[in-house]
């Protein structure tokens, strides 16, 4: 598994209010190869002690922390906003468990 940056570009530019505005690019096809990957050869065997739910990148945690307007140090929020996302049906290719947690 990749833990390598998928940045693809970013472009820094100024609107009339002097605003820096910060627009970065990234490449989700690594994240969900990682995630295919990781469920054909992760040991989420029933009754194993181990489990990987999801491969997500850092970036996509980020916006969607951004998104719920919640900041990294709140550890529960942050659990509770990816395991919202993981469960939504938009974002269940990069689940890599199908349990509960």
């Amino acid at each position: 598994m990749s833990n390598l940056s998928t940045k693809i570009s970013e472009n820094i530019t100024f609107n009339a209010d002097d605003q820096m505005i910060i627009k970065r690019t990234y490449d989700a096809n690594q994240m969900l190869l990682d995630a295919e990957y990781a469920r054909q050869h992760s040991p989420n065997a029933f009754g194993s002690d181990y489990k990987l739910a999801a491969e997500i990148d850092m970036a996509f945690v980020d916006l969607w922390l951004k998104e719920a307007g919640v900041k990294w140090t709140d550890t529960q929020a942050v659990k509770d906003v990816i395991k919202k996302k993981l469960m939504s049906n938009e974002f269940q290719k990069l689940r890599v468990w199908e349990g509960k947690w």
